[in-house]
């Protein structure tokens, strides 16, 4: 006989999916930041070797 109720991890895997998400991202903004803030270095250095 089939279950009655909620189908089983149906919650836990859209819990997870989300979570997964949200690492993804943060993990996608880190590089962003990080690569820009060495450009915003590389770029004030090689203004300071111009002058």
């Amino acid at each position: 006989m089939a279950k009655k109720g909620k189908a089983k991890n149906t919650v836990n895997k859209a819990k997870h999916t989300r979570l997964m998400k949200q690492k993804e991202n943060k993990v996608r903004l880190e590089k962003q930041r990080n690569k820009e803030r060495l450009k915003a270095i590389i770029k004030k250095v090689n203004e300071q070797k111009t002058s």
